[in-house]
């Protein structure tokens, strides 16, 4: 039997007290073994939010420490908490656990496994057990991250930079590069087990130009995650030989080239950078169409320019060693192709404001956290021209601009929209809303204190302070003080937000099958869904966009 989805009031195929994914087997053995895509992404979500955790005490750790850390006279820091190797694990241990185990997988492998088949109509992923086997492997390289980083230690910062991280380093660099190593895997798993089942397991009528614009996010992010994430396996596996055999392929005393790491390195994490945002932006696109109760405007440009920044993504590496001793030819090519990125990213965000105007916006607490987001990763985006000008950029080169310009296009951009995505999403989850009132209180305090926490930062970059240093002149003290009062009001709306999430699981009334009247496939499902998603088979006539038409006549005479 097929059900056509046409109205966001038809009922979910199932009743709400029947059997659903969480219910569905009981034990820690049926979640441990399970292959219910939805169950594991609850497993990764879960997972992620731990190493948040982590990662964020540990910036938290580093912002109370340079609160105080001003300078003496004869060069040593008075009134420091941490002393300069506690300062540069802490650090390390607040960009690697956030970048490698927080940001990269956050939307693909928690929302993403939890949402792509459901927006798809089909009752899983296309290769389940691969699936499983994904998170295990994302968990198992974890695993040595977090050794390292708490009983061996870690100081090289994630980017693991030789010839530091090859020879001068006491610390356990040899297990940590593994584990990004065997982490790179999870990663190529679940990009080829998405774009395998977006070609093959759409429903039925589920052309491409009616897929929804999450879907052809975490497309283009799997072909990303597809092409690019052996190239940082291979360079963290020929680092480890180099460092464990003493084979001459970074190292200058061994004859090798540390520029050479440095390009397959951000070979990687450029395009990754890309594996963090372009999700965020297919959220984006849900929630502003949603809550705004009208169709996206410019789709195929929205679908289009998500391609266009993933082929683009792999040609910017090089703006990220303007002051490495490369060619000026390359440097200028480099420069070009940076704001060239800049065009698929700007479709975007005019189309969702124009996607607003004109619309029934809906001041809930989504969208409170898509409105942080636009404005945060807006400045991201705009401080980014800096670093892709040849002049400024080596005025900033490797100073707090540049911390704070990666800030808000990480934090402000992928962990806002991870957060926004958690809020639209959460009674299809779980069956319970969240609290309402408390959520739009933390996207709040969350956007004072984010702002706080970093517009100094930008400051500071502008007049020389470099990063990553233990302690800092006179001068700076303001700035860091500012910046530091920012992060705890940021750690306390984040903490509310958490609060306003699992403090709504405790209710008891559950949620509406459809609470935000969407059109796409998740909200014909029931809620919390059912194991196979769906009783019976969805046929889909028209594109997940097609609300009513506002009567604007309606509401001027009101």
């Amino acid at each position: 039997m097929a059900s056509t989805i046409q109205d966001p009031n038809v009922p979910a195929t199932t009743a709400a007290n029947e059997t659903n994914y969480l219910n569905a087997t009981k034990g820690i053995a049926s979640w441990l073994t399970t292959v219910d895509h939805k169950r594991i992404g609850i497993m990764y979500l879960m997972t992620i939010l731990g190493f948040f955790l982590v990662g964020g005490t540990a910036a938290l750790i580093v912002r109370i420490h340079l609160m105080t850390a001003t300078m003496t006279a004869d060069g040593t820091v008075a009134n420091q908490l941490l002393n300069p190797d506690a300062y540069n694990k802490a650090f390390t241990i607040h960009g690697v656990v956030m970048t490698f185990l927080v940001l990269v997988p956050s939307i693909p492998a928690a929302l993403g496994n939890f949402l792509l088949p459901l927006q798809l109509g089909t009752k899983d992923v296309a290769f389940p057990k691969v699936n499983l086997l994904s998170f295990y492997i994302y968990v198992i390289g974890a695993l040595f991250f977090v050794f390292v980083l708490i009983f061996r230690q870690l100081d090289t910062g994630w980017t693991f930079y030789t010839p530091y991280s090859d020879a001068d380093s006491q610390t356990n660099v040899l297990m940590a590069t593994f584990g990004a190593f065997v982490v790179g895997f999870s990663s190529i798993l679940t990009g080829v087990n998405f774009i395998v089942t977006i070609h093959k397991m759409r429903a039925p009528g589920m052309t491409w130009r009616r897929l929804p614009l999450l879907v052809w996010s975490l497309y283009a992010t799997s072909v990303i995650q597809v092409l690019a994430t052996p190239v940082i396996g291979i360079t963290m596996l020929l680092l480890f030989f180099e460092r464990a055999a003493g084979i001459g392929i970074f190292d200058p005393a061994l004859g090798g080239d540390p520029i050479l790491f440095e390009s397959f390195f951000w070979f990687y994490s450029h395009p990754v950078v890309y594996v963090m945002i372009l999700p965020a932006f297919g959220i984006m696109s849900e929630l502003f169409a949603v809550h705004s109760r009208k169709h996206i405007f410019g789709y195929d440009a929205i679908a289009a320019s998500s391609v266009a920044i993933a082929v683009i993504s792999f040609l910017v590496w090089g703006h990220h060693m303007f002051v490495s001793g490369q060619s000026a030819l390359a440097s200028t090519i480099f420069s070009l192709l940076t704001f060239g990125v800049a065009v698929p990213t700007s479709i975007k965000f005019f189309s969702w404001i124009t996607t607003m105007y004109g619309g029934s916006v809906q001041m809930n607490a989504p969208m409170w956290w898509a409105f942080s987001f636009l404005f945060l990763f807006a400045i991201g985006g705009l401080t980014g021209l800096f670093l892709g000008t040849l002049s400024t950029d080596i005025h900033i080169h490797d100073t707090y601009f540049i911390v704070s310009h990666f800030h808000y296009t990480m934090m402000g951009g992928t962990l806002i929209a991870f957060i926004a995505g958690l809020f639209h999403w959460w009674p299809k989850m779980w069956g319970k809303m969240y609290i309402e009132p408390l959520g739009t209180i933390s996207a709040i305090i969350t956007f004072i204190g984010f702002n706080l926490t970093f517009i100094p930062q930008f400051v500071m970059g502008t007049r020389g302070m470099p990063r990553r240093y233990h302690g800092y002149l006179e001068e700076f003290a303001i700035f860091h003080q500012l910046s530091s009062i920012g992060s705890i009001v940021l750690a306390l709306g984040l903490v509310t937000a958490a609060v306003s999430l699992f403090g709504g699981l405790f209710r008891k009334e559950r949620a509406p099958d459809n609470p935000w009247g969407g059109l796409s496939l998740e909200w014909a499902a029931a809620t919390p869904p059912i194991a196979h998603n769906f009783e019976d088979v969805i046929v889909v006539e028209h594109d997940p966009y097609r609300f009513p038409e506002i009567d604007y006549s309606k509401e001027k005479k009101s």
